[in-house]
């Protein structure tokens, strides 16, 4: 059985949006969980958060980023299948009533789970804010994809100040600590913005959840690359998370981990790109 694709749109020059069908799914993936894709027979396992989970379908952010979120962009059109959609994987957050509960995100995956859990938080009787941030103008998604929906206040930022408030969630954040408006914090995307929420949050004892994206292979725990130093512990992002206590997160090994396979990565994009210029697609 293959997996079709029901909807398919632009986020910005750099993003896309992708809604799957795949019932069994989304009628038992909760806010904090992922999912795991694989284009066709011989492709890889893409591990993704998600954007909404509602009507027996998955909805999902996806950067161009490398060789297989590109090939999913330019190959495949709403009526095509995947041929694997496997979910939902990782741990659930616990969904209460916290009071004043603050999402920031700063990157594709952040930017999703920024509206699945502040959805999910609102409809448990908490005052949302949400927090999200862009590198500039064009790269801020349509007004319908943003948290406006589920946040009592949205606040939007560029780094070069073109649309919104000029800096990053962290100056949000800053300025809603000041004014007493903060107990909990979730937060996903950028890994060395997380590692900085943490610092910013740690003084003040703000309980601060974020995604520790970690490099997946199988998306089980079988492989171990996900490996998180997590107090005095060892973690696997993709059973025991992705979403971490932020305090306890070793960060610096984690920004390491990050970077190991990016030469191997940008070789399979640019020979991919190659590929489709000489195929006349780009």
């Amino acid at each position: 059985m293959g997996y079709r694709i029901t909807a398919k749109a632009d986020l910005s020059p750099i993003d896309y949006f992708v809604e799957v069908e795949a019932p069994h799914v989304a009628e038992a993936w909760k806010p904090g969980q992922f999912v795991v894709f694989i284009l066709h027979e011989k492709g890889e396992r893409v591990p993704m958060s998600v954007y909404k989970a509602e009507n027996g379908r998955i909805g999902m952010f996806i950067r161009k980023l490398g060789k297989t979120s590109l090939q999913l962009y330019h190959e495949y059109n709403v009526g095509d299948e995947l041929w694997s959609f496997v979910g939902p994987l990782g741990k659930p957050i616990k969904v209460k009533n916290y009071g004043n509960v603050v999402f920031a995100s700063d990157a594709v995956c952040g930017q999703a789970e920024n509206y699945a859990t502040l959805k999910a938080m609102k409809e448990a009787g908490n005052y949302t804010i949400s927090i999200q941030s862009f590198e500039n103008k064009a790269n801020v998604y349509p007004e319908e994809f943003l948290a406006k929906p589920v946040a009592d206040e949205h606040y939007l930022t560029t780094d070069d100040g073109s649309v919104g408030i000029k800096g990053n969630y962290l100056d949000v954040v800053k300025e809603l600590i000041e004014k007493d408006k903060v107990d909990i914090i979730f937060a996903g995307g950028k890994l060395g913005t997380l590692a900085k929420l943490a610092e910013l949050t740690r003084p003040y004892g703000i309980p601060t959840i974020t995604t520790v994206r970690q490099i997946m292979v199988d998306g089980t725990g079988m492989c171990g690359s996900c490996r998180i130093l997590y107090g005095d512990e060892i973690k696997f992002a993709c059973r025991d998370g992705p979403m971490f206590d932020a305090h306890k997160v070793d960060w610096e090994d984690v920004l390491k981990r990050a970077e190991r396979f990016k030469e191997q990565e940008q070789l399979a994009k640019e020979r991919y790109l190659e590929e489709l210029r000489a195929r006349g697609v780009i």
